[in-house]
């Protein structure tokens, strides 16, 4: 589409002494107004162009050159903008500055709004508002990850807070009660790229401040959006239901939340609605607590300088499809608490650990599946071009093929309830429409569907005939100009062209008769006569000269309208294929769990309903593989025992880089693992389901907030000591280190008291305070560990082994001196600590700095009255040498000598 440069001049210099605008820029400023809060991309040809402030804005985040063109209302308006083709790119970079974008096309030619006037201007409209919640092109998402829209309601009365939530790209829809108190662990567990919220809640300080730490868009829009009644309404209107009980027991707040949602994707999509499921409701105690803290510091989905390698779900993820890693991460993100929804997807894993050929073929065909959900959204969305199409007729196909796979048991082995019910709904694929794409799509597709090109050859003669004379109009002229010639018994006769006549049928003067006696009259019709020739024409060639002319139009409005009709066709049978991509998405899951067990020796955990919590020789899932691929030798496995009914809390004590942390973490991982339906990597465990899982590890501190390292340390432990309960999990590493000494260790000593007196949790608390390890004689479910050490020539030795005990030591001058202490201060910290372990912490402090004075380690052993020292008999020797002078004989001498001055007092 081009655009004219009258129009571009629409923007030129306005006559200041008046104050009406072009029909161009009212055009602007009126579409301008209705997107205020947006950043406004203005078709015109083949560009966006951004103006006024939007340009300003777009400039600076994007690097583009800022120009100018025209004037309002007396002052240069600023102008860039980007090209159509590379439009995704920077809108990419827009949104992640946390911009939205209104997109304002161009609805007809400009060839049409000319016929209107020479000063008419081409109709132009908002098609879509692009926010961070509501993408769907493949160059703006990430295709392993979920990219969810979240809304947040409640409702004046009973405070109930309510959280729905959608990925438009992939049709999930969601909702949920959830409490202020845990809002900001549920977010953390979907990290939506953009809430909407009623601008009210941002009133309360503390709603407010989860919504800021969650790091999603905030969206605030005015309550009446989130109106219960009104949103019941435009649920029914949409899922075409006469009530929503079908769907669950929503309550009031759940219905807001999910109407306000449903109202806002209707809105930035412009009328048009994706594919979304059925809404499903969520129980809040369905899945296991996990708070923001402990998922950074854990690094479940990444690691904490944000990258996604070294994280746990890089190291479990083998998943061979985009859809697959996208439930795989949400399973991760979301570990169950029902031990029998647990045990239900470990059998699915256990099925396919069981054959590893059926795995393995599986896995092949599921290789070359694409991504069936997110090309049936961009589709619903008008979106959508040839390939996406393509993309649902290569599913259907490979679905087909799947179902093949798992059709039948093996060896007499009953396939689980999910694993059959995959086979059947894989093997009723609705065939009509697999088969009408395979027959419609060409091979190789455009990708956009006005380009042409995307139907196969044969596949309508109408279009095929179109394509010919297109594609093939010098061979159909000679095929018409030897018909006249044997008709007229002309050899000479000749069809040309110039673009006066057009298509024309030339013979010589004295060969003219032929085409005009009484019989040829009526067929050959008169055009023009040359000094030495005729030129005649046909109704035939007339008309075959309006389809040559129409034939390449023609071809590509018959193709658009197949291209329509094959859309409709698709959406017809939405709901079949996104149950069909939800169940692929599964299958990959199960199977690449099971080939992630096979590969890395991991077992099938007990989960049940107890309290316990049995792991022999566990392992860490991401440490052992980096161990792995670096070829450093094994990880050295560990036993845990926290069984609810014995020694619950394990007091962990050892030096630094002994691997303490490790082993709080491989735990944790282990539970998580577990409840979320995954092998473990141990040789056996035993789970007793958890319904929170709490990590207080790391230094960090929180300036924005005004948080230093230690009250970020003490946030995180009230909230593990206010929360936890006896079916949580808990893993705390050195508690109490970022104050002075005794008030660390005070609040060490008081915080272990409580989790095993009131708390009564399974956990995992790791500490330098050796004084700690006295409260195992007076708490009967404290049990003390340590990780063994060995010193070998001064040196220490980690065997990052776990056993019952108590270090006697920390060895953290030895970690210095590894890492590269000056051996200065070495030599001094050892000192220090040879006094204070022979007693010397009880005396008073200034005496203690009077016998301790700084860098005495390097200070002078004796000194004058100025503090500098008295120079030795030795270095007045050494400072006298002039070391290049000296023989070999010299030398030796010079050795005995400077001997017999360091023996001499």
């Amino acid at each position: 589409m081009t655009v004219s440069m009258d129009e571009i001049s629409a923007f030129a210099a306005i006559p200041e002494a008046t104050s009406k605008v072009t029909p161009m820029m009212e055009q602007y400023l009126e579409i301008k107004a209705a997107n205020a809060d947006c950043l406004l991309f203005y078709r015109m040809g083949d560009f966006y162009e951004l103006f006024f402030s939007d340009a300003e804005i777009a400039s600076r985040t994007l690097g583009i050159a800022l120009t100018k063109r025209g004037k309002h209302l007396g002052a240069d308006i600023p102008m860039c903008g980007v090209p159509v083709h590379a439009a995704d790119e920077y809108l990419q970079r827009l949104i992640r500055f946390g911009h939205r974008v209104a997109v304002c096309e161009q609805l007809e030619d400009p060839a049409e709004a000319r016929k209107r006037g020479s000063k008419s201007v081409v109709r132009r409209d908002v098609i879509r508002l692009v926010t961070p919640g509501t993408l769907t092109e493949d160059t703006l998402l990430d295709s392993r990850r979920h990219n969810y829209l979240a809304a947040v309601a409640r409702v004046r009365g009973d405070g109930e807070l309510a959280l729905a939530w959608a990925d438009i790209s992939s049709g999930e829809l969601a909702v949920m009660t959830t409490a202020p108190a845990r809002l900001m662990a549920d977010l953390a567990r979907l990290e939506p790229g953009e809430i909407i919220l009623p601008d009210s809640l941002l009133d309360d300080a503390g709603l407010a401040a989860a919504f800021r730490q969650s790091g999603a868009s905030l969206s605030p829009l005015p309550a009446v959006r989130f109106d219960s009644a009104a949103g019941e309404r435009r649920l029914k209107q949409h899922f075409s239901v006469a009530a929503l009980d079908a769907f669950g027991d929503f309550s009031r707040a759940e219905i807001a939340s999910l109407g306000g949602l449903l109202d806002y994707i209707i809105l930035t999509q412009v009328g048009r609605v994706p594919v979304l499921r059925n809404p499903r409701h969520e129980d809040a105690t369905r899945a296991m607590l996990i708070d923001p803290a402990t998922r950074a510091n854990l690094e479940l989905t990444r690691t904490l300088s944000g990258e996604r390698n070294g994280s746990l779900q890089s190291a479990i993820d083998m998943t061979v499809t985009a859809a697959g890693a996208r439930v795989l991460a949400e399973r991760l993100a979301n570990p169950l608490t029902d031990h029998l929804a647990i045990n239900e997807r470990l059998d699915e894993v256990d099925y396919f650990f069981a054959f590893r050929d059926l795995r393995e073929e599986i896995r092949q065909a599921l290789a070359s599946m694409p991504d069936m959900e997110r090309a049936l959204a961009r589709l619903s969305l008008g979106r959508g071009g040839p390939r996406d199409l393509a993309v649902i007729r290569d599913g259907l196909s490979g679905s087909r093929s799947l179902s093949h796979f798992i059709a039948d048991d093996r060896e007499l082995r009953v396939r689980p309830h999910a694993i059959a019910a995959a086979s059947g709904l894989l093997s009723a694929i609705p065939e009509g429409l697999a088969g009408e794409l395979a027959r419609a799509l060409a091979d190789e597709l455009p990708l956009l569907a006005r380009d042409g090109g995307l139907v196969r050859a044969g596949y309508l003669d109408e279009l095929d005939g179109y394509r010919k004379l297109r594609d093939d109009t010098r061979q159909v002229i000679a095929e018409l100009q030897a018909t006249y010639a044997e008709q007229t018994c002309v050899r000479s006769l000749k069809i040309r062209y110039n673009n006066v006549l057009g298509y024309y049928i030339e013979v010589s003067a004295q060969n003219a008769t032929a085409l005009t006696g009484p019989e040829a009259t009526a067929t050959f019709i008169h055009r023009q006569t040359m000094a030495g020739a005729m030129r005649f024409t046909t109704t035939e060639l007339a008309g075959l000269e309006s389809r040559i002319a129409a034939a390449a139009d023609r071809a590509l409005s018959i193709e658009s309208e197949i291209f329509d009709r094959l859309v409709a066709a698709v959406l017809q049978e939405s709901g079949d294929i996104s149950r069909i991509a939800a169940t692929v998405a599964a299958l990959d899951v199960a199977v690449s769990l099971a080939e992630l067990a096979s590969r890395h020796h991991y077992i099938r955990p007990r989960v049940d309903g107890s309290l316990q919590f049995h792991v022999r020789a566990g392992r860490h899932p991401v440490v052992e593989q980096a161990i792995e691929k670096q070829a450093q030798g094994s990880f050295i496995a560990n036993n845990s025992d926290l069984s609810g009914d014995g020694q619950r809390l394990w007091l962990v004590t050892g030096p630094n880089m002994a691997g303490k942390s490790t082993f709080l973490r491989q735990n944790a991982l282990i539970v998580i693992l577990a409840q979320m339906g995954c092998y473990v990597p141990a040789a056996e465990a035993h789970i007793g389901v958890a319904d929170r899982l709490f990590s207080r590890v790391g230094a960090a501190d929180d300036l924005a907030r005004g948080r230093s390292t230690f009250m970020v340390e003490m946030v995180e432990t009230a909230a593990i000591l206010n929360q936890a309960t006896e079916r949580s999990f808990v893993i705390l590493d050195e508690i109490g280190r970022g104050t002075a000494t005794f008030d660390g260790l005070s609040i060490a000593w008081a915080t272990v008291e409580h989790l095993h007196e009131v708390n009564r949790c399974r956990g995992l608390f790791a500490t330098h305070y050796h004084e700690l390890t006295a409260l195992s004689s007076t708490l009967p479910h404290l049990a003390n560990a340590t990780v063994k050490v060995r010193e070998w020539k001064g040196e220490v030795v980690f065997l990052h082994e776990v056993v019952p005990g108590v270090a006697d030591r920390s060895y953290g001058i030895q970690v210095a001196q590894l890492a590269g202490l000056p051996a200065a201060v070495i030599d001094r910290a050892t000192e220090v600590l040879k006094l204070l372990e022979d007693g010397e912490k009880a005396v008073d402090r200034k005496a203690l700095v009077d016998d301790l004075p700084l860098f005495a380690a390097t200070r002078p052993q004796s000194s004058n009255m100025h503090g500098f020292r008295e120079p030795t008999a030795l270095a007045l020797k050494l400072a006298g040498i002039a070391a290049d002078e000296l023989t070999p004989r010299a030398a030796l001498d010079l050795i005995y000598e400077l001997k017999r001055l360091q023996d001499t007092p």
